[in-house]
């Protein structure tokens, strides 16, 4: 996939922005968008099953409180920099609020999604999609389905 984003900014002369500079709610936006298609991709290639099913499965685990728990047991495996990014996110003013969610979960998850956006925009998807698959394996024993199993 690092080819692709690449291949990306290639054909529509993107430039290489300093992803410090962007807001951290910039990097949730995107960061939102590839958690999901990196969860569904897992779910589709599990095989062929209804989409009200498929969408089921990725709900339980692309929601905020999915998404603040999963940050929450790998805080402890974050670096520095990736802590920085995320309390950055997690601290961020925003104008909106999940459905569903408490204000303590959807600062969490807004900080996992901006986490997800500097990983995907830095092209670190190793280190993005290990960080993923090691909260999802944490979020076992709260007895959420796991895609993957």
């Amino acid at each position: 996939m690092e080819a692709s984003l690449s291949y990306l900014k290639e054909l529509f002369a993107l430039g290489n922005t300093d992803i410090k500079t962007y807001s951290p709610l910039t990097l949730a936006y995107i960061g939102d968008a590839v958690y999901e298609i990196v969860i569904r991709t897992i779910l589709v290639e599990k095989g062929n099953a209804q989409v009200n099913k498929l969408h089921q499965r990725a709900s339980k685990l692309v929601k905020a409180s999915a998404q603040s728990e999963i940050i929450e047991k790998l805080k402890e495996d974050l670096t520095e920099e990736e802590l920085a990014v995320y309390k950055r996110g997690r601290n961020a003013k925003s104008y909106t609020m999940a459905k569903n969610a408490t204000m303590s979960d959807y600062r969490r998850a807004t900080g996992f999604e901006a986490l997800m956006g500097y990983l995907y925009l830095t092209e670190q998807w190793e280190r993005m999609l290990q960080l993923i698959k090691k909260g999802i394996e944490k979020g076992e024993t709260d007895g959420r389905e796991v895609p993957g199993k």
